[in-house]
């Protein structure tokens, strides 16, 4: 297997290991009497990331090698990936679910930003396609995540601005 194709892999596992612990969390945030805000952007969001694994596997050539320093540097957005998921712990979910009255996580990166993975997810959708020359591919889905990031956030920070500490 070459780099390009063991990344996306990578990728891909990782995603669908996230979409797994996400829907066991989401599923008990629920049943404990969390709500779910903006429901209907999720799909958008599922869409986006699809597309642009899609895409990588599409337009970038199989002999396409790697820039090593994008790959170091995605593999350091993993580790903030996995800082930023401990945090949370059983709150982690991929889609916006919030516990009225209950004070906001302020650990871990949390302390620092309010959206740490929305970041790391940002950097990502560039990064990956960097990695293996696809400025392109990095610049357009980089766009399209803004664009969806900033409906979502706007949907998301009304739901958390309640449950801030004074």
């Amino acid at each position: 297997m070459n780099w390009l194709y063991g990344t996306l892999l990578f990728v891909a596992v990782q995603r669908c290991a996230e979409l797994l612990y996400a829907r066991a969390n989401t599923r008990r945030a629920l049943a404990s009497g969390a709500i779910e805000i903006a429901a209907h952007q999720y799909p958008w969001i599922v869409a986006l990331h699809a597309a642009w694994l899609a895409a990588m596997l599409l337009f970038i050539p199989r002999s396409a090698e790697p820039h090593f320093c994008w790959l170091g540097a995605y593999a350091a957005l993993q580790l903030a990936r996995i800082w930023s998921i401990a945090s949370l712990g059983p709150y982690w979910t991929t889609r916006i679910i919030t516990f009225p009255g209950r004070p906001l996580v302020a650990r871990g990166p949390y302390r620092y930003l309010r959206h740490p993975n929305y970041v790391i997810v940002a950097c990502e959708i560039a990064v990956v396609p960097l990695a293996f020359g696809a400025w392109q591919i990095a610049a357009l889905f980089s766009v399209l995540d803004a664009i969806a990031l900033t409906a979502r956030i706007r949907a998301e920070n009304p739901a958390l601005e309640a449950r801030r500490l004074p």
